[in-house]
Order: C-alpha cells, then sequence, then structure tokens
C-alpha cells in the first residue's frame, strides 16, 4: 500500500470513528492549560486532573503564581511525576508570561518555547488545542502509533513529525494529534496493543508484519 492511500484511510477511519477527539486534561482557561501540558509530561492526565483543581484555586492566572514560590507551586504538585523539575518550570513560565507578555499566552509556537518548560511538543499541544494552528505535536504515543500504523518511519519525534505534518491535510493536523494519543492511550498500547479490537488493523503496517494479522485470522473481532 503507498503510504498516501495508508494516509487517506487511516485519517477516513479517524474521521468516521473517532471525531469528538480531544485532550483529556481539564482546564478553563489558556494559563491552566499551559500548566496542565507542563504537569503532564511522563504523567498521565488521570493524575493531573486529580492535582490541578487545588492547584487553579491557589494560582487562577499567571500572575497569582508569579508571585508564589517553588516551594509552595511544589506542596500543590507533588503526587505527579518530577515535581521538583515542574515546579521550578511552572515558577519560572508564570514569571515569563508577566514579565514578558503581561501575563497573556502567546500564539505563535516560536513564543511559546521561550517559556521555561515549554518545549516544541509542549508549545504544539497548547497551539492545536487553544489556537487551531495546523501542527502536531509528537509524544510517546503518537511517536509510537505512527510508527506501527506505517505513518511514519522516522527515527525521533522530529522526523515524525514532519511526515505527518506533509502527509496531513492542514484542516486536520490539530485534531489528528488527539486522534493519535487517544489510539495509543487505549488500543495501541506500548506493551500489549489491542490489534483484535483495532478498526485500523486493515492498513496497520504492524499489523501485518508482526504476523498479528495471521494470529487473528478468522476472528470475529
Amino acid at each position: 500500500m503507498k503510504i498516501e492511500d495508508r494516509y487517506k484511510h487511516i485519517i477516513k477511519w479517524f474521521e468516521e470513528n473517532m471525531h469528538n477527539a480531544a485532550t483529556e486534561l481539564e482546564y478553563n482557561n489558556p494559563f491552566e492549560l499551559v500548566v496542565a501540558v507542563i504537569l503532564s509530561a511522563q504523567c498521565t492526565d488521570k493524575r493531573v486532573n486529580m492535582v490541578t483543581p487545588s492547584l487553579f484555586k491557589r494560582y487562577p492566572d499567571a500572575r497569582s503564581m508569579a508571585e508564589s514560590s517553588q516551594e509552595e507551586i511544589f506542596s500543590y504538585i507533588k503526587s505527579v511525576t518530577y515535581p521538583n523539575s515542574k515546579s521550578r518550570h511552572l515558577a519560572g513560565m508564570a514569571r515569563a508570561l508577566v514579565e514578558n507578555y503581561n501575563g497573556v499566552l502567546p500564539h505563535e509556537t516560536s513564543e511559546l518555547q521561550k517559556l521555561p518548560g515549554v518545549g516544541r511538543k509542549t508549545a504544539n499541544v497548547i497551539a492545536s488545542v487553544l489556537f487551531n494552528k495546523p501542527v502536531i505535536a509528537v509524544d510517546t504515543h503518537v511517536f509510537r502509533v505512527s510508527r506501527r500504523l506505517g505513518l511514519s518511519n522516522g527515527k525521533d519525534p522530529l522526523a515524525v513529525e514532519g511526515d505527518l505534518t506533509k502527509f496531513i491535510p492542514e484542516d486536520r493536523r490539530a485534531v489528528a494529534h488527539h486522534w493519535l494519543i487517544l489510539h495509543g492511550r487505549y488500543v495501541c498500547t506500548a506493551r500489549s496493543p489491542k490489534c483484535h479490537l483495532c478498526g485500523l488493523s486493515p492498513f496497520c503496517l504492524y499489523y501485518h508484519k508482526t504476523g498479528r494479522a495471521d494470529l487473528h485470522k478468522g476472528s470475529t473481532c
């Protein structure tokens, strides 16, 4: 199957079966989203959503967080992964927002990446979710699923992002991140992918190359 055809079939399947795909992080405004995305690095959205209600109550905006200390921020997020570095990043991000952007989150990924704790992936998530920018964030789920499906053979996230950006239509890129991350989170899992339940199996390179197609031949699933 040509890669263009693979993309066509996979995008069509996602459009028909996951048309309401969206981030599972809970937030009410741009500041809350950037905080949640920073906290979500190598941490589950479920855990982040458990931590953020009290954090957002204490820090409803960048200015209130900028006036706080790393130590106090840590006390609210200590149950997430890497709380020391994340509390430092949050404190620095809030101060940078206040000092350089008057507390308003910038729209451009190049500006977002100037904020402490905001790398390329985080900037792309924020830009696509908040501002519907045609960018694709490649996290571990997106990287794994893209390579398994045969959407990319890139060896690193930047290479995979390049392939996805090349072949996914501009108006579908923002949602494509959610398609791939949710598929990776619940179906195409790292250790035990649920190939027998996956509607993308007919188009999946991994499914056919690993012999799973033969294993599940004749299955009613």
